[in-house]
């Protein structure tokens, strides 16, 4: 199997047509959709004709996909994806870090483990100049996320939510991680 990247715990490794039952587990837990659209499960049907299109989609200034599922390493069992995807499709000089993994990885540091391994591909071989982040006012964990991986607090905002969710009162948050504060920071 070909691997994006690999660290202690985790393999990330490109998506494929056959990671749909995965996906559609994954985004039929109501607390992993909690923070994304109040809970609601994703459908199969969706899961096929719209996610996994946008995971594998393929990214010109790489050559490769911006999302990657997520497997650990020592069992193999799918735990979710990573996001590290180029704003702009032809240009890598500022990507946006994102994770979804299943209940079962909380709080067991995988994403935090995923989200620093793709922060220094990104600023060690990808070309990146600036990593952002964002997240709802309210997703204190994920914000714990951001902050152990190296991200720095940005902004408040306030969002276009199509359907107003459980804590969408309280805007979300951005944050950031240069390539000169990473370079600060070794």
């Amino acid at each position: 199997m070909s691997y994006f990247l690999k660290t202690d715990r985790l393999a990330l490794r490109p998506f494929g047509v056959a990671d749909a039952d995965d996906l559609v587990a994954l985004d039929g837990d109501p607390e992993v959709m909690r923070f994304i659209n109040g809970g609601r499960p994703t459908s199969r049907r969706t899961v096929e004709t719209r996610v996994l299109p946008r995971l594998l989609d393929v990214y010109p200034c790489w050559g490769t996909q911006a999302y990657w599922a997520a497997d650990e390493e020592a069992t193999g069992t799918f735990l979710g994806w990573f996001e590290f995807r180029p704003l702009e499709r032809d240009s890598s000089a500022v990507v946006e870090l994102g994770y979804r993994l299943n209940r079962a990885a909380w709080g067991r540091g995988f994403a935090t483990e995923g989200a620093r391994a793709l922060i220094d591909k990104g600023f060690t071989e990808l070309g990146v100049e600036r990593v952002t982040a964002n997240t709802m006012a309210v997703n204190a964990a994920s914000r714990r996320v951001m902050e152990k991986s190296g991200l720095s607090f940005v902004r408040h905002f306030t969002g276009d939510w199509p359907e107003a969710i459980e804590g969408s009162e309280h805007g979300e948050v951005e944050y950031e991680l240069t390539r000169a504060a990473w370079e600060l920071s070794r």
